[in-house]
């Protein structure tokens, strides 16, 4: 992964992912895991793994780029 696919994740899409994740998700290992990536993605230094990395891209694609539900407005 890239420097700059890393920050655009980081900064853009993985905000998406985390509240997708901890709002719909019960999965105990993957809300660990969005919070441990938001942790060490602060670290100047930290770079993902390989592992991490193909775990952040698949959840980038499947989570981080659908729109959100519209909301239904009660109000007429």
């Amino acid at each position: 992964m890239t420097e700059r696919e890393l920050d655009e994740i980081l900064t853009y899409r993985w905000p998406l992912v985390m509240r997708r994740v901890m709002g719909d998700s019960s999965d105990d290992w993957l809300k660990g895991f969005v919070r441990s990536i938001a942790r060490h993605g602060k670290r100047a230094a930290w770079r993902p793994s390989a592992k991490q990395s193909q775990i952040m891209r698949r959840l980038v694609s499947e989570l981080g780029t659908t729109p959100e539900q519209e909301v239904e407005l009660i109000e007429r």
